[in-house]
This record gives C-alpha cells, structure tokens and sequence, in this order.
C-alpha cells in the first residue's frame, strides 16, 4: 500500500508540532499541521512543565490532521525530550505537577548518589554520561524532597509514554528514551533492579520496556470521537527525539562508527552508532553515553550545551532593547574577529543562568579570556566554543570506537545554522552534509511506516530519507587556524 498518512506529534523544549508524514512507497513528504510553543512555567520557586497544556495543543492537532488528511492516516506516535517522566498513582493520576529537568533541585544530587553507589558501578550497568539533570536524580531529589509522594506512585512513564498514556492508554516505557534515564541495565536492556534497589526506589513502578515500532493500542474512544480519527493505530517510534532525528541521518550503512553526527538543536549530541554499547573505563573517563537506537543499534555520544547559548543570549539582547532575529545575529558573529573569546559550552554555569551573556562575561573572566564586548563578539564565542568541543569528542569517540570518523551529518533545526556548519568543518577537518531539518519527524514517520509494513528495516528508511531530502555540503577550510587554538580550549575544558 502506497499513500499513506502517518502523524508524528514532535515535542522539543521550546515547541511542539503535529507533522503528517505521507508516503508514497518511495519518498515522504511532511506538512505541519499545527505547532504550539512549549517551555518551563516558574510555579513558586520551581520549574515545571505544563502537560495537560500540551496534552489539549496535541488534540487540537489530531483534530486538524483529520480534517487535512482524512481516511489516508495510518497511525499517530509521539517523541519528546529524554530525562522527565510522570509518576502515576495505582488510579492513574498524576502525582505533583511534572518537574522541568533544568530545575536546580537536582544540584548536588549526583555526588549524594555517588555516595551510596560507586560511579563507577553506575557507569558499568547503565552506560550513561553523568549529569545532574538525568531521571536517576531527578527521582532522588524528588524522594529526598517528598518520600511521601514517591511512595504512592504505582507508575513511572517518560514524557512520551504519558502522552501514549493519554491517547490510548498504555503503560509502558519505550527502550530509546528509557536508556536516558540511567536507570535501564545496558546489558539487559531491561531495568537496572539491583540499582534501583541500592537506591531504595520502587521497582514495582517501573514498566515493561518496549521496542521502537511497537502497537500500543487504539485510540481512547472519546480521544477518537473528539479528534475524528476514531480508533487509529498508536505506535512508537524512537520516542527520544534523537533516537528518532539518528533513524533519519542518511546513511549508507548501519551499526558503522565511521559516520558521526550532530543532532543539533537546544542540545547537540554528537555520536555515532555501534550495535553494542561501549562501557569501559575509558568511556566512563570520557563521560560519554550509550543510548538506545532503532534496530537494536547503540547511539554512542556526548551531550553539549548546544544552540541553547545562542538562544539564551538572544534572550538577553532582547531585554537589553535590541530584538535581533537569528539571521542577523549570524551576520554579526561572521564579522566578529576569530578565537577572540572562547568557553567550555559544557560547564553547569550555563545550564540555566538568568542570564546567559552575564554568564559567558564572569566565565571568561574566571579562565582569563577577553570578555565579549558585542552581541557578535558574544555569538562568535559561542559558535566557535561548540566547534571546538565537537572536534574534541569527535576524538574521543574515535578512540573508543577504534574507526576513524570519515564524515559528520548535521541534522535536526540547527543544520540551518550554515555558520555553525562551516565552522564545525573548519575545526573537526571532516566535511560535513547538513540535513534534514525535520529529521525527528521523519524517523518517527518512518518507524510507524515500517510497523505498518511499508519498510522492512532501518537500511531501508534512510533510503528514503536521502531520496526525500536536499542535503548540503560544507568542505573543511583553514584548518590550521584552529590548530593554532586547540590547546588553549583543552585548557579551558580543564579548569
């Protein structure tokens, strides 16, 4: 069967999109059928995120795609950020109002669990970098916070799985966005009881893990009366929204680290796949990842800060009085002068500072290097400072890997960044082809078109994928400019 529908409800950070992906047995073509801003609402002196909002923006969303696309639809997924989660009581309602992982509650969690369970232990079951804002230590502050309530909770589902929940009903957890939650044995591929049980957490909570392409149910009745879209199919894809953008990076081959990408956005995780996951001493020096893929594969790589710097910068001018666009502000970091001022993107500093360009000045000022002066010279530094931790962890994971890294792939909104690409080609020395932009989309498209039978295997998506999409290419230029400054950035990365 050719010509069928399949919607991809897609939440990012900043928004949410209802996508109607059609396929015709050889090449898909999106449409936007509604989009929805999203973030963090300050309630008293926490950060939260307002699901029940998103829940009615998506019906509003079903309900347009129905009326757009008719009986051509085949099935609906969600995917969303990795690390949040609901905790549900034993009458399925919901428990506290969902928590926002930038909110600092979870400072100095990590080291707390370290106490009661040896990182090195952590590292060894679940494979997964360090960092405060996972659910393991969201959980922990929450129990720490409130035992009470983590005590009725007679279910735990990720963000994606909740709104599964809300469409069909189902009650379980999907393996790609579970891996982020350094609370899923990376072996087993099944929950870390013994960890969870050093930690005293419930593990009766915790639900069956299932697989990218799995029927989940048929739509809620009432769901499927107010939509219009009766009983359709839920299935769900990769529901890590970069488990699903990495299903749709174009290419040849699967399972191969010989091809990294960036899935760039707010965050830019940069990896590559292997069909085991990597947990050695090295990997956990490192303070890489090992998330799960489609197929079975592994997603090996590093989160940085990503275009969040940007966005939080442009944020700060805003109020300043000066409203730039984001074109404009590539146009003044193209004329800022080169390696001016540079910083670790990754220090917990620039997690959520109510300013980011006060932030990046006392940074600077700290290590010693010029404090940016404009709103370009801000940007540049930004822009150069995550160019240079891409080339950084681009070594990194080809030494764990063994296999030199033969091109990058840029996907997802930030592979419209044309100066982000060249100057991550500049100072990786590989080329780079930036594309698709909607990769999240697609791969959620695409696995319900493989669970519908449309396609037999992730080979055969990305196939799909290179015949749907323009790809641009971005050559290495002036390399040796940026050798001239890698030491100096290693030393920062060191302070």
């Amino acid at each position: 069967m050719t010509d069928r529908v399949f919607l991809a409800v897609d939440l990012g950070a900043e928004s949410g999109r209802v996508m109607a992906g059609q396929f015709d047995g050889s090449t898909v073509t999106l449409r936007e059928q509604h989009r929805f801003p999203n973030g963090p609402v300050v309630l008293g002196d926490t950060l939260r995120w307002n699901l029940i909002g998103l829940w009615s923006e998506i019906r509003t969303g079903l309900q347009k795609a129905a009326s757009e696309c008719g009986g051509s639809i085949a099935s609906v997924g969600v995917d969303t950020w990795g690390v949040d989660f609901v905790l549900l009581n034993r009458n399925d309602e919901l428990l506290g109002q969902p928590w926002n992982y930038r909110d600092p509650r979870t400072d100095g969690m990590m080291q707390k669990a370290f106490a009661r369970v040896p990182r090195e232990t952590i590292f060894a079951t679940t494979g997964l970098q360090f960092l405060p804002i996972n659910s393991l230590y969201q959980l922990l502050a929450m129990q720490e916070r409130d035992p009470e309530l983590v005590a009725q909770a007679a279910r735990f589902l990720m963000i994606p799985d909740f709104f599964h929940w809300c469409l069909c009903g189902s009650r379980v957890v999907e393996f790609t966005n579970a891996t982020t939650s350094q609370m899923l044995n990376a072996r087993t591929r099944s929950w870390a009881d013994d960890l969870l049980r050093s930690f005293e957490l419930p593990g009766d909570m915790f639900p069956e893990v299932v697989q990218p392409g799995t029927e989940l149910g048929a739509l809620r009745k009432e769901v499927g009366e107010w939509t219009g879209l009766s009983r359709l199919p839920v299935i769900a894809p990769a529901t890590h929204d970069t488990g699903s953008a990495v299903a749709a990076v174009p290419v040849g081959q699967t399972g191969l680290p010989d091809r990294a990408y960036i899935s760039s956005g707010t965050w830019s995780l940069l990896g590559v796949e292997t069909r085991e996951a990597v947990l050695t001493p090295q990997a956990l020096e490192y303070n890489v990842t090992n998330e799960g893929g489609v197929d079975g594969t592994w997603r090996l790589l590093k989160n940085i800060m990503g275009l969040w710097l940007v966005q939080q910068c442009r944020r700060a001018f805003s109020r300043s009085g000066h409203d730039y666009d984001y074109g404009r502000l590539m146009e003044l970091a193209e004329q800022a002068v080169p390696f001016r001022s540079l910083i670790d993107p990754d220090r917990s500093v620039f997690l959520g500072p109510p300013d980011m360009t006060a932030a990046i000045a006392e940074e600077c000022r700290r290590t010693g290097e010029p404090v940016p002066e404009t709103e370009g010279q801000f940007v540049r530094c930004a822009l150069e400072s995550l160019a240079l931790k891409y080339s950084l962890v681009l070594g990194r994971l080809e030494e764990l890997t063994g296999v030199p890294v033969q091109v990058i792939h840029i996907v997802g909104g930030g592979s419209k960044n044309r100066l982000l690409n060249q100057l991550t080609a500049d100072a990786c020395g590989r080329p780079v082809q930036a594309g698709p932009v909607e990769a999240t989309a697609l791969g959620n498209v695409l696995v319900q078109a493989r669970a519908a039978g449309e396609l037999a295997s992730l080979a055969e998506m990305r196939d799909v994928v290179r015949r749907s999409e323009s790809i641009e290419e971005y050559v290495p230029k002036n390399t040796d400019a940026w050798d001239g400054v890698r030491d100096r950035f290693e030393r920062l990365c060191r302070e």
